[in-house]
């Protein structure tokens, strides 16, 4: 493929990709298409290499419904998408948290110590460049990067001919509630950042409209 056609090929999968409200209920993404786009999502860029997320597969119908009076902007994907994935953020990153200790002991395979140079200019990076001082901001700065993996995933899908759809139409505090009562997240560490949606649309594709790109973007 040509350097033209690729990018010929990114705007078409860009054009293609749509917040899809109506679902094919009876079509199924394979696990082969499902677990390129988890690992595209494991695989996405976090601040310092930290990965502050985890995804879960929501497939129990009963969960499905108990969510589903609290979460008016997921009423069409519960209804026809093939996975609905709850996306969480931590809300406990700092340079000291037993997390990142294990992240770059265990899965990075450095040695950590909290008063290491990598480990004080992540402390002075959160608490001085970004002002995050509380539990709240610390999620917050999570859950942008939580965004990052979701958008990565979402790209992927459109390539495999998978549609998708971003959730935020939903009561989070009853959505937290709902999560750590169930067990499927420990409060102490996670809060819910966004939902996503995979499937096969069953609607047509209407045309997107944008602003004109010298309205967004500049020179300077």
């Amino acid at each position: 493929m040509t350097l033209a056609k690729t990018r010929e090929h990114v705007l078409k999968i860009a054009n293609q990709r749509y917040a899809t409200k109506k679902y094919d209920p009876n079509k199924h993404i394979s696990d082969e298409d499902w677990q390129t786009i988890l690992q595209v999502g494991r695989l996405s860029p976090s601040s310092f290499g930290y990965e502050p997320w985890r995804f879960i597969l929501l497939k129990d119908e009963k969960l499905k419904e108990a969510i589903r009076p609290f979460s008016w902007g997921a009423i069409n994907s519960l209804d026809g998408a093939d996975k609905i994935l709850l996306i969480l953020a931590r809300k406990d990153v700092t340079y000291d948290a037993d997390y990142i200790q294990h992240l770059v002991a265990e899965v990075k395979h450095k040695p950590y110590s909290p008063d290491s140079p990598q480990s004080q200019h992540f402390k002075v990076f959160q608490e001085r460049d970004l002002n995050i001082q509380t539990t709240e901001e610390r999620f917050d700065w999570a859950a942008r990067q939580a965004y990052i993996a979701m958008a990565n995933m979402m790209t992927a899908a459109t390539e495999l001919g998978i549609d998708t759809c971003p959730i935020e139409g939903f009561n989070y505090p009853q959505m937290n509630q709902f999560l750590a009562e169930h067990q499927i997240m420990d409060p102490k560490h996670w809060q819910i950042a966004v939902m996503v949606s995979f499937g096969y649309r069953d609607q047509p594709i209407k045309p997107k409209v944008r602003q004109p790109l010298a309205d967004i973007y500049e020179e300077i």
